[in-house]
């Protein structure tokens, strides 16, 4: 009863004909019999004065709203199909405490907004908006012209009069136009959206959204057409894609996810900056206070274009191939100008040569270095505390024992991959999954100017670059098996060379290295999937590998008795990959955690030192101490005699600069990328061993061939512009997605790859080019007995 009378107070206050409440459908009639009943002054289903004014567009409307008044402004226009016209209402009221109500009453929708509009921020801080814009959906026609009427309802529940103008105008550039900017201005009270069609011929677009203006922070979506279109801050998230941004923000949308062939893209302007990384306002002092927003408006421009089509991936797919394939037949050219035109091995020598040679050859030592004893052969102690040594003095143990040690790196990391690949691949694909169902791409650190999306990928471009770290990982696994096989034949003929000349070839460790650099593509494709702060490790932990790998090799050369088991070297690799998580977590400005880290490096860096320098001839138990002093008080203070190893002092000494220099810096700037800094440190330190090498190498009378030096000069070369595409920074997790999208650029290759996606390029190159390097370097020693080559 109290609706029907609701219903027919209202049909005859208002004065006009019943189709116009008829319109908008059974549900706007119920909402405004409600409000009507709540708006009365006395009992329930008392009416009040209701006044229905035609209205014009782009006219300004002054006037007063009580309880005991409503106003309804009717507006009329012609619809098109072929063209979309926006239809913009503004309202400006004095801030009170009871709101003006403003409904909008379309053929398909209904709108309805309060002034002063309340929105909410962090901690559900209230920012009072007295100025509201708000854009009317465009529903499709499916004629080709008609008109359309929609109402707007002016009411409160004040009983003194409230002041208030309203004002309907058309919106211009309403639709976008490809490849034309178009600027605007936003707030978060008054956002803008605009619609696109895509082309005919256009299946991808970029939609690109830039200012000037840092903050106020904002928000950009992507909405299908329907209504109620979702532009405010605290519901823009509902549907569609949409990310916070400051200066730059791009999407790329692909017309299959629209059937309607068209889209809106959203332009809302936050009530808070924190999700921009800005400053956090004042808590305030009572839950119902109200906060001055200021003013937020911000002035930004929006443009569309067309996105790359398959050519273009196909000729990106291509170039990837081609560029690594090509190495595989260089490969080919080289092994066959280098090892076919020998028909037999010519740079073997015969036993009767070996054999004058040795017998001409002194031991490594002279006679009075040591007690002309028969455990010699036994006694690590005798041996390894000699002032000069050389490859034969720490390459007694059975190679077939040795062999099977170094394997033994090889299946650990295999092993390894698989637990770590498999949940990292499970954990990535939930990622992406989440990307694409919540639509939200705050969740990934894209490059977004240049992400190209395949699929259910959203950056394939980024997953395809890493294609080169598998196929030269395999490359070279294939060089090594080569060498391999070759070898093992040389054993098996008995010859000398293989024997008892050159470094001995253990080739473990290398097969581990090609392993290594296959799983840091495929991680580093994972961790492209959706790159943020939580799965960073994804790309970083077989790095650390490399690292470790590539210095244990350098060592074993020439330690191969007493180089560390696998299961050592894995145990201290988990360590540092332990480290990177809890930096990725805490580290952060965290003072405690800095200290604690900054100790441990430092004493680990002691305690490698002595193991070096005494060649694992000291022990770390209660008398360690004892032992210390006593050696000081011998050596420094009762005779002043220098170090006995030199050339090991010499390292040592620079690498514990190198290493307390970065414990300092790191205890005293705290970087924010803990991951990077771990890897400057693993990095660092192998170069540092790796230029000790040669410089010793050098000094020591040998040499370097011509193709391992053409190996050391290219990939220094390549490392050199690999760094370069490396800091360039198109995106960084250790900042919020919206200032992380102020680095991202455009596609510089193919209009395919960016300059990350060059740095996967060229780094794979120069890491398959540095294990050559690892692999060829002392090959000029293949001919030189071991009892002639020293250890350094």
């Amino acid at each position: 009863m109290v609706l029907r009378s609701c219903w027919k107070s209202r049909h005859k206050n208002s004065g006009g004909p019943a189709p116009c409440w008829i319109r908008p459908g059974l549900v706007a009639v119920l909402c405004l019999c409600v409000i009507q009943i709540g708006c009365g002054s006395g009992a329930v289903g008392e009416t009040k004065n209701v006044v229905q004014k035609d209205a014009e567009f782009d006219v300004t409307y002054n006037d007063t709203v009580t309880s005991e008044n409503q106003t309804i402004y009717a507006f009329n226009h012609t619809v098109s199909r072929n063209k979309t016209e926006g239809v913009r209402v503004s309202v400006l009221s004095q801030l009170s405490e009871s709101p003006i109500l403003f409904v909008v009453r379309q053929k398909q929708a209904v709108l309805s907004f309060q002034v002063p509009l309340i929105l909410r921020g962090l901690y559900q801080r209230k920012y009072p908006y007295n100025h509201v814009a708000r854009t009317l959906c465009q529903p499709p026609t499916r004629a080709a012209s008609e008109t359309q009427y929609f109402f707007v309802d002016v009411s409160t529940l004040s009983t003194q009069g409230t002041n208030y103008q309203l004002r309907v105008s058309r919106v211009e550039s309403f639709t976008l136009q490809t490849n034309k900017k178009f600027t605007f201005t936003a707030s978060p009270s008054q956002p803008q959206y605009f619609k696109y069609v895509f082309p005919d011929g256009v299946d991808t677009v970029i939609v690109k959204v830039n200012s000037d203006m840092n903050f106020p922070c904002s928000v950009m979506s992507i909405q299908d057409i329907q209504c109620p279109v979702y532009d405010l801050d605290n519901n823009v998230a509902f549907i569609g894609m949409y990310q916070t941004m400051t200066k730059k923000g791009a999407i790329t949308v692909q017309r299959k996810d629209f059937p309607s062939n068209s889209f809106y893209v959203v332009v809302v302007v936050k009530t808070e900056d924190e999700a921009c990384g800005g400053p956090l306002r004042f808590y305030p002092l009572r839950p119902d206070e109200l906060i001055d927003a200021g003013n937020r408006s911000k002035v930004l421009d929006v443009m569309v274009s067309p996105a790359i089509n398959s050519e273009v991936y196909v000729m990106g797919m291509l170039f990837c191939l081609g560029i690594f394939l090509s190495f595989y037949l260089l490969t080919l050219l080289v092994a066959y100008l280098l090892f076919c035109p020998l028909s037999t091995f010519s740079s073997e020598r015969s036993l009767d040569s070996v054999g004058r040679s040795r017998q001409e050859s002194l031991s490594s030592v002279e006679e009075d270095d040591y007690d002309t004893l028969d455990d010699i052969d036994s006694d690590k102690n005798i041996v390894r505390t000699k002032k000069y040594l050389c490859v034969s003095d720490l390459a007694r143990k059975d190679k077939r024992v040795l062999s099977k040690k170094y394997q033994i790196y090889f299946w650990n990391i295999a092993t390894i991959a698989v637990f770590y690949a498999l949940p990292v691949i499970q954990l990535v694909i939930t990622y992406q999954t989440v990307v694409n169902v919540t639509g939200n791409q705050d969740i990934c650190y894209y490059n977004f100017l240049c992400a190209h999306p395949l699929g259910a990928l959203s950056a394939f471009n980024n997953i395809l670059s890493n294609l080169g770290y598998v196929l030269l990982g395999l490359l070279f696994l294939l060089i090594v098996l080569k060498r391999d096989i070759v070898h093992n034949r040389a054993l098996v003929r008995n010859s000398l060379n293989a024997l008892e000349c050159g470094i001995p070839k253990h080739f473990g460790l290398f097969y581990a290295m090609g392993t290594a650099l296959m799983m840091e593509g495929l991680l580093s494709a994972c961790y492209h999937v959706c790159p943020n702060y939580t799965n960073f490790q994804f790309d970083t932990s077989f790095m650390y590998m490399i690292a470790g790998l590539c210095m244990l090799k350098l060592y074993q050369k020439r330690h191969p008795d007493i180089n560390a088991s696998a299961y050592t070297a894995y145990a201290c690799l988990a360590m540092v990959i332990f480290f990177s998580v809890l930096g990725v977590v805490f580290g952060k400005g965290n003072a405690a955690f800095w200290i604690v880290f900054s100790v441990i490096h430092i004493l680990a860096t002691l305690l490698l030192s002595i193991q070096l320098y005494y060649m694992g001839r000291w022990r770390l138990d209660s008398g360690i101490l004892r032992r210390m002093v006593y050696i000081v008080y011998t050596d420094c203070i009762r005779q002043c005699s220098g170090p006995m190893y030199i050339d090991r002092m010499v390292l040592l000494v620079m690498g514990n600069i190198v290493n307390w220099s970065l414990a300092a810096y790191g205890l005293i700037e705290r970087p924010n990328d803990f991951a990077s800094y771990l890897l400057a440190i693993a990095i660092c330190n192998l170069l540092l061993y790796f230029a000790f090498y040669i410089i010793m190498k050098l000094r020591s009378g040998e040499r370097i061939q011509c193709l391992a030096l053409v190996y050391i000069l290219f990939t220094a070369v390549v490392w050199g512009f690999a760094l370069y595409f490396f800091f360039q920074g198109l995106s960084t997790w250790q900042k919020t997605p919206a200032e992380s999208r102020e680095h991202n650029r455009d596609c510089i290759l193919l209009s395919f790859f960016d300059d990350h996606d060059i740095w996967h390029f060229l780094s794979s190159i120069a890491m398959f080019g540095s294990f050559l390097v690892l692999l060829t370097m002392d090959d000029d020693l293949d001919t030189v007995q071991r009892d002639k080559i020293y250890v350094f």
